[in-house]
């Protein structure tokens, strides 16, 4: 119905004497002013030389005359300056209702005894089957995210990074496009040095390969921390640590390469742990140790004063003509910011060798060359790198400017606590694991009192948690910090995701005691639409638009707090509705609102990263 309107009022427009109109529709928030509402009069007036309110009353005769009203729109009016609104026939969200319900279902696995055709899975994985946009299909889109360091705890802002890019990704895919989830760990650097100079002072301290993965970890996070402490504080020290980091590089020290292997492995394990925990499987992993002789090398074919390197036995990265990228400047190698009203910053050190820079340009230039075909490249980190992004991105512009347009940078805001902002260079570091252990404890205290056996308890208990977590963060816009407030972030009641998992479970319920009571019919046959429709038909058939919209503004909040309108929606049907009464024609209807419901609150949550669990 909203694309009918749309075409409608573009037919208009062009009879009216624009060429290319735009048309943009919206909902309006109070349901009394109708259900769709455009601003299209207000956009063109002045164009055609008209005030909005004679435009709007124009365009409203027009669209009249065509019989519009006579195809499921009850009425069309003006509202304030020149909006117009339209109001639908209660019947097309009853019919709309249905078919959505008995049209194709969710992906996983179809449980055989269910009557409602689809297993409530407890958290779908994989892709949705919900009416889909395919706007994106053909497209391919790497996104990167997470990008932990080894030797250092994943914490909470690889948790904000991890949610956010996980749902921007099943976003994009439910818009029709193929996405390459790809993770960057940082294994290779000064970070490491600090780590290994301390674990140096502690071999026999260091925890056997037997000892559980998050203490190995946390070991390893402790080293960097004094290592950190003394390179900031001991001159003689900090030389130690600066030799150790070219070792680590030039890998010529044995007992040195031990050390890092061990390290290195320790952490890859605990970050594959954590991705399983979090419902995220990357795509491909590329490591910051080996991009660098990739950035180095483009980085040379790009200075000033000098011919690209394209003799011998040396390939040429080959991207393009544009030499004059960088420069020396005191010993090491540069871009000069500046003259892109950006800043200056350093891409091989005064001692030669890479920072963190080149191997980026190695990064974004490798992901090109694996994936040549794609479309976009989309980068998600903490805003504090975003003046660094704008660096990075100018100069993979500049290298190649067909990829760098191609790149783009999101940035997100920090999760804090009472105690302030985290650090990984303190130590007041809260540790991914930490944080949703202390959230599982406090969820496993809430449902102590279910009948649940211990397996699943834990099950209910990690999901809820996780849950928590997620909807917490995807609940606003990606730029801003992010409160965590722990105990009302695992409130069944309200704004919160176990708020929307225990509407779903409540949904569930439902139809299994249908199952129960042999209710039968629900998918054969003509079913009894009610005269009148409420809040909750009228929601459920905006999911797709909601969902494809969120996914082009790369904004998961618009799904978060669509998913809230919805459970309240719901609830309030339940709160009103007698759903199962086999003396009532129209109890088959409800059933199917209820399952369409469900669908799509699982279908949302899926977006969310946020599984459902059986029972609650």
């Amino acid at each position: 119905m909203k694309q009918y309107i749309i075409d409608a009022l573009r037919t208009v427009l062009i009879d009216l004497g624009i060429s290319e109109p735009l048309v943009k529709i919206d909902y309006p928030e109070n349901l009394d002013h109708g259900d769709f509402s455009t601003n299209a009069a207000l956009s063109y007036a002045k164009q055609l030389q008209m005030a909005p309110k004679e435009l709007a009353e124009k365009i409203i005769e027009r669209l009249k005359n065509s019989n519009i009203e006579g195809l499921g729109i009850r009425d069309i009016s003006m509202a304030g300056p020149g909006f117009i609104n339209f109001k639908i026939e209660d019947k097309v969200f009853a019919e709309d209702v249905v078919k959505i319900s008995k049209s194709a279902r969710l992906g996983g696995e179809v449980s055989p005894d269910s009557f409602y055709g689809f297993a409530v899975p407890a958290g779908r994985q994989e892709g949705g089957s919900y009416s889909s946009q395919k706007d994106g299909k053909g497209n391919t889109v790497l996104i990167e995210y997470t990008d932990p360091n080894t030797f250092k705890a994943f914490h909470i802002g690889h948790v904000m990074s991890n949610t956010i890019g996980e749902s921007i990704s099943r976003l994009i895919e439910f818009g029709g496009a193929k996405v390459v989830r790809i993770c960057y760990p940082s294994d290779i650097g000064l970070h490491i040095a600090k780590a290994i100079w301390a674990m140096q002072l502690h071999l026999g301290e260091i925890p056997s390969e037997a000892a559980p993965i998050a203490e190995r970890t946390a070991f390893l996070g402790k080293m960097y921390v004094e290592g950190t402490n003394i390179y900031d504080t001991d001159p003689s020290a900090k030389n130690e640590i600066d030799e150790l980091n070219q070792a680590v590089y030039d890998e010529s020290d044995e007992a040195v390469n031990d050390l890092y292997e061990k390290g290195r492995a320790w952490s890859l394990e605990h970050f594959d742990m954590l991705y399983q925990l979090l419902g995220t499987k990357f795509d491909r992993q590329i490591f910051e140790s080996e991009m660098a002789p990739v950035g180095m090398k483009v980085v040379r074919e790009h200075m000033k004063g000098e011919q690209a390197e394209r003799s011998g036995d040396t390939k040429s990265t080959d991207l393009g003509a544009n030499i004059g990228v960088f420069e020396e400047s005191d010993g090491a190698i540069v871009f000069k910011g500046e003259d892109h009203g950006l800043h200056t910053r350093v891409f091989v050190n005064s001692r030669g060798l890479p920072t963190y820079e080149t191997k980026d340009v190695g990064l974004n230039v490798t992901k090109f060359q694996k994936y040549p075909d794609a479309t976009k490249s989309i980068i998600i980190t903490a805003n504090e790198q975003n003046e660094y992004f704008k660096v990075l991105t100018k100069v993979l512009s500049l290298i190649d400017e067909k990829n760098g347009s191609k790149t783009i940078h999101i940035g997100h805001g920090m999760l804090r606590f009472a105690t302030g902002k985290m650090s990984s260079r303190t130590g007041n570091v809260i540790a991914a694991e930490s944080l949703i252990g202390d959230m599982k404890k406090m969820v496993m205290e809430k449902i102590a009192d279910r009948a649940f056996d211990v397996d699943e308890a834990d099950e209910i208990a990690d999901m809820i948690a996780i849950g928590a977590i997620k909807y917490t963060i995807l609940r606003q816009a990606i730029g801003g910090n992010v409160v965590f407030d722990s105990a009302a972030s695992i409130s069944f009641e309200g704004d919160s995701g176990p708020y929307l998992q225990y509407s779903a479970v409540r949904a569930q319920s439902i139809l299994d005691k249908a199952v129960k009571e042999s209710i039968k019919g629900l998918d054969k046959g003509e079913v009894m639409l009610p005269e009148t429709v409420g809040l909750l038909e009228r929601l459920i058939v905006r999911f797709t638009d909601i969902a494809g919209r969120a996914g082009d503004e790369y904004a998961p909040q618009g799904v978060a707090n669509y998913l809230v309108q919805l459970a309240g929606a719901f609830n309030a049907f339940y709160a009103t509705q007698t759903i199962i009464d086999i003396q009532d024609p129209l109890s088959v209807y409800r059933l199917l609102v209820t399952r369409t419901f469900l669908r799509t609150m699982t279908e949302g949550l899926w977006l969310l990263g946020i599984k459902v669990p059986k029972r609650m």
